[in-house]
């Protein structure tokens, strides 16, 4: 049952077939089978899941569903708060917050069925400085960052649904250095209310699930309409129902970055997608594409210095080093820099989302390389970066496994607001894949 992913357990659940202490019994058994090698868990809320668990057993036999993920479990980043959960946010005792309210992206999921079973390890403060979380395809290589957890534990078949956060690259390049499916859609999409802020214009809210379907499954509870998504969410599912071959813009310009072995991985995937009837069409990035990586540091390092002001200057010493060189750095950046980098941001976001609104999906690496061996690091999100700080919906899917047993994957991205789209040219890129690889634990 563990191998379950969420729209199948849901599927089963509906239909009398699965109960949900059950799935989440056989969900417990594997992390207490596997989790010592992993170390993907903060805190495992086993009492509190298992009698929500029962709930939706009660509620099931009696035909009530809460919603779409009625009984399915799900794991959250350690920034997401959770009312009477520490957020520990991977961080010192000082900077632990004891929420009382959940955030808005867990009420979501709860409120369409989901069984909160904990939190997941991230990095400190979401950001570059590791964490002891190890990947279950080799535990000598790093998972990625900063959702270390969320991705360790999907890949691990823990459970199949977490929520993470990427500001840089922390769902996609997590989701692709362990062999799932990471998904972040439109900045805005899904509300941040209640998340750990590192760059609020950057950060979003992302899905880790091991099926497309699982990711419009869950976006179709978490998305949102108001000031910061002005357009209204789509019918996500239904569009992943008879999705047709997809025109793809392919970044070719990108794809020689990678490492010679990567590269030639992904035109091999390249002439299955085209032999099974996908449009290929080579693009170039717009001008602007270069300005854009440093004019998104400009912007993490100054909101990141702006959001840690309330701790940093009581704790600067206790901060380790890698946020501590980013918020000192964003200390001086001064407000002619920050608009000029939000305005090189601006004109791009406009531009690449353009050349995305021409084809169903643009194709780039997820990662130049498989995951890098050691957890002193977690690994090169330059892949990710830029569509980030775009605000580009992106996913990552897995496309199998390297000479050494080590996951590959590639990126998908869309224009914004294009999230339907976007998924669907994934979900028909998955079945051309076919990846059914797994951790050997």
């Amino acid at each position: 049952m563990h191998e379950l992913g969420a729209a199948e357990a849901a599927r089963r659940i509906r239909a009398g077939t699965l109960s949900p202490s059950n799935l989440l019994a056989a969900c417990l058994k594997r992390i207490d089978t596997i989790e010592p090698a992993v170390g993907a868990w903060v805190r495992l809320d086993r009492d509190a899941a298992a009698r929500v668990a029962v709930q939706r057993d009660i509620e099931a036999r009696e035909g009530r569903f809460v919603g779409p993920l009625h009984g399915v479990p799900i794991g959250l980043k350690d920034i997401f708060d959770v009312a009477g959960l520490p957020t520990a946010s991977g961080a010192p005792a000082w900077a632990t917050r004891h929420p009382t309210a959940d955030a808005a992206s867990v009420s979501c999921l709860r409120g369409g069925g989901a069984v909160v079973m904990g939190k997941l390890v991230t990095t400190p403060f979401a950001s570059r400085d590791p964490s002891a979380t190890r990947n279950p395809w080799n535990p000598e290589h790093t998972p990625g960052g900063s959702s270390s957890g969320s991705a360790a534990a999907v890949a691990a078949r823990m459970l199949p649904l977490a929520l993470g956060s990427q500001t840089v690259g922390s769902v996609l390049r997590p989701a692709a250095y362990c062999g799932v499916v990471g998904f972040k859609p439109t900045h805005g999409r899904i509300g941040a209310a209640g998340v750990l802020a590192l760059a609020p214009s950057l950060d979003h809210v992302g899905i880790f699930s091991r099926a497309v379907e699982d990711c419009a499954l869950a976006l179709s509870l978490l998305a949102e309409v108001g000031p910061a998504a002005p357009v209204p969410p789509d019918d996500y599912p239904g569009a992943l129902a008879a999705p047709p071959p997809p025109r793809i813009g392919v970044l070719a310009s990108l794809l020689a970055r990678a490492t010679p072995e990567m590269a030639k991985h992904l035109d091999a995937l390249l002439r299955d997608l085209e032999a099974a009837g996908a449009r290929l069409v080579d693009v170039a990035l717009p001008d602007s594409f270069t300005a854009l990586l440093e004019a998104g540091q400009t912007l993490l390092r100054a909101e990141a210095a702006a959001a840690h002001a309330p701790l940093y200057g009581g704790h600067a010493a206790a901060y380790p080093p890698r946020i501590k060189e980013l918020i000192e750095r964003g200390q001086s950046v001064t407000a002619t820099e920050y608009l000029a980098a939000k305005d090189v941001r601006r004109r791009t976001r406009v531009e690449l989302s353009a050349l995305a609104a021409r084809h169903d999906a643009l194709l780039a690496p997820a990662i130049g390389a498989p995951a890098p061996r050691g957890l002193a690091a977690t690994g090169d999100p330059s892949f990710c970066a830029p569509f980030t700080f775009a605000g580009l919906p992106a996913i990552a899917l897995p496309t199998g496994v390297d000479g050494s047993g080590l996951p590959l994957s590639v990126q998908l991205v869309g224009a914004v607001w294009s999230e339907a789209r976007l998924l669907a040219a994934a979900a028909w890129s998955e079945r051309v894949i076919d990846f059914d690889g797994s951790p050997a634990l």
